[in-house]
């Protein structure tokens, strides 16, 4: 009888399935998973300094892309809504303004159209300034007819693009367009998203570095008991398993923690950046983090603290083979 025979017949009468295999799987994933959060319990102290230490360095870059969110979703409010200012032909009668105006208001481009007439533009300039009676010395009247148009589309270069359109109408002599302070939130924005951007990759080499540092001493905590296990045959996953789910813990309560740090955080800063952007954009509600900040916050925290876990154990395991 072969060898390959007494093993089958030897074998016979225990068939693993892949559905057992899987379930042996996952149950001890289930148990490695348990045994990791109950050590995590029975150092509460360390345990939560660690924490609170991977939650402020996660919650910085999220508060941080939070208040970015809030910034892009800026609207300007009526009184501060760019407008093109479009001084016409003082050659122009009052027909062929009014028919200009009427032909603006069917462009699909501008949003609104207000039209100042010279007669009104001399009258409010006799009301508002100190200069006023020297119109009434002039033969005619100097003030052009001035159109105000709202863009639809508000962005920089598509109102610098319609400006150039506009001033090349035989009607219109000046075409002005004031968006000086629109153009200055939008390089703070930018320079707030590249200040964030590298601002989080150094975070998140600190979340790495902490939790490799914490996992490098809870290995050298068990060193005895990981080189016996060794020895008696265990794999370097079955050792390297506990420590994975310990820094999984720990990347993802640290991320949930970070998360209460951060609207902690919106709502002490609601009240005055309110107050600050109602100067420039009236009313402004501050919102929480987006969905996808959320999941990126818990899913990269948790990614982290894995991966951290992993490079400690990936070391140690390369000392203890150094050493024997």
């Amino acid at each position: 009888m072969s060898k390959s025979e007494q093993r089958s017949r030897g074998a016979s009468g225990i068939v693993v399935t892949p559905g057992q295999r899987l379930g042996h799987w996952f149950k001890q994933h289930q148990l490695e998973s348990r045994e990791a959060l109950r050590r995590l319990l029975l150092a509460p102290v360390s345990t939560l300094v660690t924490l609170f230490l991977l939650a402020v360095v996660l919650a910085v870059p999220t508060f941080m892309y939070s208040l970015l969110g809030n910034l892009q979703q800026l609207t300007p409010g009526a009184e501060f809504e760019p407008q093109l200012a479009l001084y016409l032909d003082p050659a122009l009668d009052v027909q062929s303004v009014d028919r200009f105006s009427r032909t603006l208001l069917l462009r699909d481009d501008l949003v609104s159209v207000e039209l100042i007439s010279s007669e009104t533009g001399a009258a409010e300039f006799k009301a508002f300034s100190d200069l006023g009676e020297l119109i009434s010395l002039l033969k005619d009247n100097p003030l052009p007819a001035v159109i105000f148009a709202i863009p639809r589309d508000q962005s920089p270069e598509s109102m610098k693009a319609l400006q150039s359109e506009l001033a090349q109408l035989p009607e219109v002599e000046v075409a002005e367009l004031d968006i000086e302070w629109l153009e200055r939130l939008g390089t703070i924005i930018n320079s707030f998203a590249n200040i964030s951007l590298v601002l989080a990759l150094l975070l998140a080499l600190t979340v790495l570095l902490v939790v490799t540092n914490t996992i490098r001493t809870l290995i050298s905590a068990r060193q005895e008991e990981i080189e016996v296990s060794l020895l008696i045959g265990a794999t370097h996953a079955w050792v390297r398993r506990p420590f994975l789910y310990t820094g999984l813990l720990y990347g993802f309560f640290g991320a949930l923690l970070g998360l209460c740090l951060v609207y902690f955080s919106l709502a002490l800063v609601e009240s005055p950046l309110s107050d600050l952007t109602a100067l420039y954009v009236g009313r402004f509600d501050l919102k929480g983090p987006e969905l996808g900040l959320l999941g990126l916050l818990i899913g990269g925290g948790s990614a982290l603290g894995w991966i951290g876990a992993y490079i400690a154990v990936s070391r140690q395991m390369g000392q203890l083979h150094s050493d024997t």
